[in-house]
């Protein structure tokens, strides 16, 4: 007989007082990856995507510039930035995609997001930016680190290839927040938290003109994920974000703020936006 076979050893443990766990006894471990959806049975080396949603806020002192040395550092980021990509090999896989958050947010001007299947291609494209005049005018309120891959919870609805790719920039506006689910969460067994992800998969069905990208931040930055949603209809997002707070999974949401309205803009029209 094995010891999971031995139900009578572990009731001789005196229970807790107030009740509970019994007093000394761990928490009882099940396999909770019983498919290899969350973790492969050996370590998985494969190449993934990292994104990384990087914020920028301007200070108002180059505003006070003449306006041809404000063109010439415009000018001298853009060049930097686009670089980036532009200079590396097509086999890295470089992707960015620009985002202006002004009038929309008062602590944020812009957004790059950037995608590579290594993290220190972002270490490179920010090293660009700080050689530029123009990041001297510029802080980082935020800088969101992620990875892409595979959902446990919606294979069985959409498909095993289901959010192995990201297709970033496919609407007009890009929706974003950094997101922790609380401990409480990871305490369900995997059939409990299955349901309630069907639940909230089906509440989300019928807002087809939002397309949601999801990833992974468990120990490469403070969030569990960043979740970033491509639409062209604003009311539509406001309208899914409200019904899914009526969804039992959102009881075991920790965080989900701050939350970012990104508009899509090309880097020429981002910059002309901070005057």
């Amino acid at each position: 007989m094995t010891d999971e076979q031995k139900p009578a050893q572990a009731a001789q443990t005196p229970p807790a007082a107030g009740g509970g766990r019994p007093a000394g006894r761990p928490k009882l471990m099940v396999d909770l990856d019983p498919s290899g959806q969350v973790t492969q049975r050996e370590p998985d080396r494969a190449q993934r995507q990292f994104l990384n949603y990087a914020f920028f806020k301007l200070d108002p002192a180059f505003r006070r510039l003449p306006q041809a040395e404000r063109d010439e550092l415009k000018a001298e980021f853009l060049a930097a930035a686009e670089g980036w990509v532009t200079d590396a090999p097509a086999e890295k896989g470089l992707i960015q995609r620009t985002y202006s958050l002004v009038g929309v947010r008062a602590d944020v001007d812009f957004m790059l997001w950037r995608i590579a299947f290594d993290v220190r291609e972002f270490q490179e494209a920010q090293a660009r930016l700080n050689r530029t005049r123009l990041m001297g005018f510029l802080s980082q309120p935020y800088n969101f680190v992620s990875m892409n891959k595979r959902s446990q919870y919606v294979n069985r609805v959409e498909g095993s290839g289901h959010g192995l790719e990201i297709l970033p920039g496919q609407g007009q506006f890009l929706f974003i927040y950094p997101f922790v689910k609380t401990r409480a969460w990871y305490d369900l067994t995997p059939h409990s938290r299955q349901g309630m992800m069907d639940e909230h998969i089906y509440a989300s069905g019928p807002f087809k003109g939002v397309r949601i990208n999801t990833s992974y931040s468990y120990g490469i930055d403070d969030q569990e994920f960043v979740v970033s949603f491509d639409s062209d209809h604003p009311q539509e997002f406001v309208d899914l974000v409200h019904r899914l707070r009526y969804t039992e999974a959102s009881n075991y949401t920790l965080s989900d703020t701050p939350m970012f309205t990104c508009v899509k803009k090309d880097l020429d029209g981002v910059l002309d936006d901070l005057g």
